[in-house]
């Protein structure tokens, strides 16, 4: 049986806690490199439906302290029983919560 991604959002919420986590359909015709995703946490379905291809943008409090590389070894860890199934993983951002609140404040500030 495919992965879907209720079963990735079980697993995140259970064992990292993010911040805010947001499941979006996504078309099949477009790939995890081109996602621009701007939730706190969203895991986006990019298989076309089965199961295989997930983009995650994570926020959580896990993540402090941690570089980049450590922060999607934690991700992958809390999804290692769905990773026998899934093909491809994207994790597009692995944000702090402090970070997320910086990158949301610069964005939100007008340009010149």
């Amino acid at each position: 049986m495919a992965v879907t991604k209720e079963q990735v959002e079980s697993t995140l919420n259970s064992k990292l806690n993010p911040s805010h986590l947001v499941i979006s359909p996504f078309p099949s015709h477009v790939y995890a490199g081109d996602c621009l995703i701007f939730f706190f946490s969203e895991v986006i379905d990019t298989s076309g439906g089965c199961g295989a291809s997930f983009a995650i943008e994570i926020v959580s409090e896990q993540f402090e302290g941690k570089r980049l590389l450590e922060r999607h070894r934690i991700v992958n860890a809390a999804l290692v029983e769905e990773m026998k199934q899934i093909h491809a993983l994207s994790i597009t951002k692995a944000f702090t919560p402090d970070q997320w609140k910086q990158q949301q404040a610069q964005e939100s500030q007008p340009t010149a």
